[in-house]
């Protein structure tokens, strides 16, 4: 493999990674931009223009709140809110102390928050004002939170605003009188003089929750070094720098969000236009505006501006590169041709595959050798291999088989998971659950995942995390989901519901989704359920999901 790469590898490329200010934390990258460029603007948030200066100044004032409310290195706090300034602030403040960021998915529901907090003992969270009855709704079940920290989005929005906003950040929530208060922290405390001390290719920055291979969510810890390596490695293999302008759309709270709109600003020193979501009509503003030239999408965002109303009136010439990951519709050569019609030019092409255990971006795509259907090389410092999921042996160009993965990109193991984490991570490799093979030229090719994780709306569904909640139904005895297509989703849940002998009959199938809409992230929720007198199982009593997805499978033939 390491051959291949050699062969494959882009002659505007360094082969050796250098890091621009040595083997630091991101937050002293944070520090040398404040100093080297106060008055530049890395994050503009529909028109309030955050400097180096500013950012780095609230985030050392978070951190000295925290610390002063008894935050201490290596103290679990969450994150619970749409893109915002204030994810930002939070993941630096956060880390400048030495404790760890938690994401939490602003979709969450209550019984998805009970879960979360309590599988990593969270002591503080940080939430926007619109998600606090959430959290509060389970404040006697969660008694490690001590305190919590809230924010309105309109907080740092500014008078005039320069692009469309979604109805959400319009509302002018109330502050509440019981939780601290972000904007009194950033007026009244005084900023951090020091930072923690930190380890960084051992000491934990992130807890990122996935599936692993199997079971409930599980929190991936991810180092320091981790994240300086993918800020750096993807940085140079996207060929992002000090000029470039990009609009992070990506939801923060995801591992490409952190890549795109937290690492690569950081390390580049790139201006970036924060948007809360998708909206194309922000979108086509924003780039024509502020003339962005590097762009990542999700092939529907590209499909939606290609199709606005008056499209070919407006001025996209700006846009040069666009990355794209392939989701419900792929990132395919006719659709980049009709894109760089429009964009009198700009590239469209596949960016990369990555893993939360391993922090993201663990292949690129050589923009003067794109294959359509592949999803690049893998970046630097990377080794993979396919190798035999019987054996264990590596297998050769064109063979199918388990991605493995070793790179300084890979996690430490799956918090109080000891089981887990060697189930995944052994000598030092990832072995990924995902199926994929190599060409003659070393560039990989995805061809199905040995996980049963469903990708809906560009977030992984895990089956025992929907089992687990809809096994709080009282008329549900058993039940299993797997994923069904979805020509816009990509997949949707399909719920297999065994039902409790006294309520057949009384209950239909709508009623089940009904209940799931109210109890679950709208991303996560079966749009679909089947009755039945029995579920496909072992002879240890565990359910065969394979059979109902082949089942599906056989039908939809």
């Amino acid at each position: 493999m390491q051959n291949l790469k050699k062969k494959s590898w882009p002659s505007y490329l360094p082969k050796q990674l250098d890091y621009k200010l040595g083997e630091k934390p991101l937050h002293e990258y944070l520090n040398y931009n404040a100093e080297k460029y106060p008055s530049c603007v890395p994050y503009n948030y529909y028109g309030n223009k955050i400097t180096w200066a500013m950012l780095n100044d609230y985030t050392n004032r978070l951190a000295h709140f925290l610390k002063e409310n008894h935050i201490k290195k290596g103290d679990r706090v969450a994150l619970y809110m749409q893109n915002c300034p204030q994810y930002i602030i939070g993941y630096f403040g956060i880390q400048k102390i030495g404790a760890i960021v938690v994401p939490l998915n602003p979709m969450y529901k209550e019984a998805e928050l009970d879960y979360f907090i309590n599988e990593v003992d969270i002591k503080a969270v940080i939430s926007t004002v619109d998600l606090y009855p959430r959290v509060y709704a389970i404040k006697d079940k969660t008694p490690t939170v001590e305190f919590i920290i809230t924010t309105r989005y309109l907080d740092f929005l500014p008078e005039e605003i320069e692009l469309p906003i979604p109805d959400e950040l319009k509302i002018e929530n109330q502050k509440i009188d019981s939780t601290y208060d972000f904007v009194t922290i950033m007026e009244q405390v005084s900023p951090l003089k020091e930072i923690e001390e930190i380890d960084i290719w051992n000491d934990v920055c992130l807890m990122s929750f996935t599936s692993g291979t199997t079971g409930r969510p599980k929190a991936a810890m991810l180092t320091y070094g981790n994240a300086l390596f993918k800020a750096a490695a993807t940085t140079n293999a996207f060929g992002f720098t000090k000029d470039d302008k990009t609009i992070i759309i990506p939801p923060l709270c995801h591992i490409g969000g952190k890549i795109l709109g937290v690492n690569i600003p950081i390390y580049s020193c790139c201006e970036s236009i924060l948007m809360s979501r998708f909206d194309p009509e922000a979108t086509i503003q924003a780039i024509e505006k502020y003339k962005i030239n590097l762009l990542y999408t999700l092939p529907p965002m590209n499909v939606a501006i290609l199709d606005y109303p008056n499209i070919e009136e407006r001025d996209l010439s700006s846009l040069k590169i666009n990355f794209a990951t392939s989701f419900g519709i792929p990132v395919s050569k006719e659709l980049a041709q009709k894109w760089r019609t429009l964009t009198n030019g700009c590239l469209l092409y596949e960016a990369t595959y990555g893993l939360s255990e391993t922090h993201d971006a663990d292949t690129f795509m050589p923009r003067d050798n794109i294959k359509f259907g592949s999803v690049g090389i893998p970046t630097f410092e990377t080794e993979m291999r396919i190798i035999d999921l019987d054996t264990g042996e590596e297998l050769p160009t064109g063979k199918q088989g388990e991605i493995v993965i070793k790179s300084p990109g890979v996690f430490k193991g799956y918090y109080k998971r000891p089981e887990d984490t060697y189930e995944v991570l052994k000598n030092g490799r990832l072995h990924t659950g995902d199926i994929g093979s190599f060409d003659e030229d070393g560039y990989l090719f995805l061809h199905g995942r040995v996980k049963e994780m469903i990708k809906s709306s560009g977030y992984s569904v895990f089956p025992e995390d929907v089992e687990a909640l809809l096994d709080r139904h009282e008329a549900i005895l058993q039940v299993a989901v797997v994923g069904v297509p979805d020509e816009k989703r990509g997949q949707s849940v399909k719920a297999f519901v065994v039902l409790r002998q006294e309520y057949k009959g009384k209950i239909m199938e709508e009623d089940i989704i009904h209940w799931a809409k109210n109890n679950m992230s709208a991303y996560k929720y079966p749009r679909y359920v089947e009755f039945r007198d029995h579920l496909p199982e072992a002879i240890s009593g565990k359910v065969l999901r394979k059979y109902l997805q082949e089942g599906e499978e056989k039908e939809r033939l």
